[in-house]
């Protein structure tokens, strides 16, 4: 058999058994010669052996193992061909943190992705202390920049890091301790948003990112709060908020979309229930669709039975929601076990963070808009990604016609009313109010959510319906993120959920 088809044990074990014998044979040939030589060596007693140095031993062994044979010299086995020891490259290695080692700055984290972002906000984010200058307009009442309506200096970049929470928020010391008062509002929830980031790079196994599979229709899904949904789904009990916080930033997606449209929906029409006549009309459509029958369906040909199409999500706006892993999608799937989605992520940031699917397949007839498509992921799920506006495939017809029974829209924070982005849902709401199918929006903070009903308000007065009153969402994420650009602006995902539709004129018939 060829050796490289023979595991090594084998080869090593061969090639001894052929030294010994070798050897066997050069110590007799040895003995002989020693024998034999008429002249012994001077300075030597008869039986006695020359010193022989290892360099000459070396050269012997490699010259037909010429000379006499040193017991203590290590036997030398040929590396069999391809399998030449390469030694493994030099990798510099990270710190593993431990739970109690997870504080550290973020100029001096032993993290170099944390101490990239600190030059970042050290060069773009600015001081907020009320005697700087504005440098943009306030986006809120309580928004750091209202307060410097009156300031006088010329704006200044931060560059002193707190040490109470490690991040860059003021200019100098002067000016964060003497608005120290206000920082304090948010220096807690900074520090836990370090302590969180060092967290996700400290190294460590994160048993909370497993995720169960599917369970037995019978078990019922408690959707009251994160902790009853994550119990009664089975999820690995998760005995510490940091790590509760964590996982509940990836499944803040799925969940606050399935805990609107699963029957056992905590939000209901009663007082403070916050859904509406017309939500419910529309939602109860969407879940006669979700929660079929019993068809009687098997596996041989009596059991054949027409399916009926996936339910669509159309997800606007896409941006980190299109990167999650997709076992976290997965799990919309396994809290409708009779049902079928489509999700759809359109959007020009659709394909962020997805890098290693690039180059987008070619805009082909069959494929106009270069649609990334995973039909693989299960036989409950199909994902396609379209990196386009929404209004360009809407006036093409692209997903025409639109079902009330089988459609929906979700704008994970679409910013529908913020300055910089609202120019470019002008076209795409009246659009999404054709449809006539309900359109669920969340928001980073009750502000922002205010905002964008505001908008909507504004826009399209007289022309929705609203299904859900705006709240605060019950599976919004547990982890507040940081602001780059301004670190006293902190936020959390998905914090609040509304809902609007467009509005129905019911025919009437009068008789005259």
């Amino acid at each position: 058999m060829a050796s490289g088809y023979t595991c090594l044990r084998c080869l090593v074990g061969q090639a001894s058994s052929t030294i010994s014998s070798r050897s066997l044979q050069r110590a007799t040939k040895t003995k002989r010669w020693i024998t034999s030589s008429s002249k012994p060596t001077p300075g030597l007693s008869r039986g006695a052996t020359p010193a022989v140095g290892s360099s000459q031993r070396k050269a012997a062994s490699s010259v037909g193992y010429q000379g006499q044979y040193a017991k203590s010299e290590p036997v030398e086995i040929p590396t069999p061909p391809g399998l030449a020891y390469t030694p493994p490259p030099k990798v510099e290695g990270r710190p593993l943190l431990q739970s109690d080692n997870l504080f550290h700055s973020f100029t001096n984290s032993p993290s170099p992705e944390i101490r990239r972002r600190a030059a970042y906000m050290k060069q773009h984010a600015y001081c907020p202390h009320p005697s700087h200058r504005q440098t943009r307009l306030p986006n809120a009442p309580d928004d750091p920049e209202a307060r410097k309506a009156t300031g006088s200096l010329p704006p200044a970049h931060v560059n002193f890091e707190c040490p109470d929470c490690g991040i860059p928020i003021s200019c100098s010391e002067e000016h964060w301790a003497d608005d120290y008062e206000s920082h304090l509002e948010i220096c807690d929830t900074l520090r836990e948003i370090n302590e969180d980031d060092h967290d996700l790079r400290s190294g460590r196994f994160f048993p909370e990112f497993e995720y169960p599979g599917p369970q037995i229709e019978e078990a019922l899904v408690n959707m009251t709060n994160w902790d009853t949904t994550l119990y009664s789904r089975e999820f690995r009990a998760i005995n510490e908020p940091r790590s509760m916080r964590q996982a509940t930033r990836l499944l803040t997606y799925p969940m606050t979309l399935g805990s609107i449209l699963h029957e056992l929906s905590p939000y209901n029409i009663k007082r403070g229930g916050r859904l509406t006549v017309e939500g419910l009309k529309s939602l109860s459509a969407l879940r006669y669709t979700l929660h079929p029958p019993r068809s009687g369906a098997g596996l041989d040909i009596k059991g054949l039975r027409p399916n009926p199409p996936p339910v669509r999500i159309f997800i606007l706006g896409a941006r980190a929601e299109s990167s999650l892993p997709r076992e976290v999608w997965i799990q919309l799937v396994h809290l409708f076990p009779r049902a079928t989605f489509h999700l759809i992520f359109i959007g020009p940031e659709s394909m962020a963070n997805r890098d290693s699917e690039f180059p987008l397949p070619a805009r082909t007839p069959r494929n106009p808009f270069g649609a990334i498509v995973e039909d693989r992921i299960s036989h409950q799920m199909k994902i396609s990604t379209i990196v386009e506006y929404y209004h360009t495939l809407h006036s093409a017809g692209h997903f025409h016609p639109y079902d009330p029974y089988f459609d929906c829209f979700m704008l994970y924070h679409p910013g529908l009313g913020h300055p910089a982005s609202s120019h470019e849902w002008e076209e795409t709401l009246p659009q999404l109010l054709e449809t006539k199918v309900p359109i669920l929006c969340t928001g980073y903070t009750e502000w922002d959510m205010e905002r964008d009903r505001r908008w909507v308000e504004e826009k399209v007065h007289g022309e929705y319906d609203l299904l859900m009153d705006p709240g605060e969402n019950r599976f919004r994420s547990l982890r507040w993120d940081l602001n780059d650009l301004d670190p006293a602006d902190v936020s959390c995902g998905n914090w609040g959920v509304w809902a609007f539709r467009g509005k129905r004129y019911e025919t009437t018939r009068k008789d005259v």
